[in-house]
């Protein structure tokens, strides 16, 4: 067996479908909403610490707008200094692709899980401990089919995915160096934020309108998710600051 199956795949579908047998209903939608808040409560220390990190960096922009400007002939100098700066606040500009580079592999699995493993054919890969249902029902609320695409969810995660680019901090150019060399990068920045507030929402609804109704609920429940911990981080933050 390959390293994907037996140390992502089996343990994702395996606690699955523990959770489908052990929860009222034996609904396995209700599965997919716990799974999701158990895999985000598992990554909430990575995300606390990007959203804070998005948080500095919006503060530290006039900052950076005057380095770029003090050392425009001296790329060299100018790197060293913003290096410094980032040190100085403790600030890792990279960290925003953190949690996206260790989201990618659960999507990737729980994919797989819903598309080839809800159905009385896989279930010969449960560990011992946990007891076969047999069969695992497809519907959600006795409704959605999660196993099929599904329209309705996709549009609603979408929709989610809007809420949550929108709170996140956007950058702008300083006043006080609009207009001058340093701010490019800045001015620049503002429009791919701006749009992206657009496009990610838009390739959400189209990929998830492909994608098994289970997938597409997982990135509802992850973004509703996302956005209660980033009012709560942004609001903490913001009240230290002030």
């Amino acid at each position: 067996m390959s390293p994907f199956f037996t140390f992502l795949y089996q343990p994702m579908f395996n606690l699955l479908v523990w959770l489908y047998d052990v929860l009222p209903g034996h609904d396995i939608g209700v599965a997919i909403i716990v799974l999701t808040f158990l895999l985000k409560l598992a990554l909430a220390p990575f995300s606390q610490k990007t959203l804070h990190s998005q948080r500095a960096m919006q503060g530290l922009q006039p900052k950076i707008a005057q380095l770029k400007e003090k050392f425009k002939d001296d790329k060299e100098g100018q790197a060293k200094a913003m290096m410094e700066l980032y040190k100085q606040e403790k600030v890792n500009p990279l960290s925003s692709c953190l949690p996206l580079l260790i989201q990618l592999p659960i999507l990737i699995v729980l994919y797989r899980v819903l598309r080839d493993g809800l159905g009385s054919a896989h279930l010969d890969v449960l560990y011992a401990f946990v007891p076969n249902p047999g069969t695992i029902g497809h519907l959600f609320v006795g409704l959605l089919d999660l196993s099929a695409p599904s329209l309705i969810l996709a549009i609603i995660a979408g929709i989610m995915q809007f809420v949550q680019v929108k709170m996140l901090p956007r950058q702008k150019p300083p006043s006080q160096v609009a207009g001058q060399p340093g701010a490019k990068d800045e001015e620049m920045a503002v429009a791919m934020n701006r749009s992206m507030m657009y496009m990610m929402p838009v390739m959400t609804v189209l990929i998830g309108a492909k994608l098994p109704g289970g997938l597409a609920l997982y990135w509802v429940v992850s973004n509703l998710f996302s956005i209660g911990q980033q009012w709560l981080v942004f609001k903490k933050y913001d009240g230290k600051r002030s």
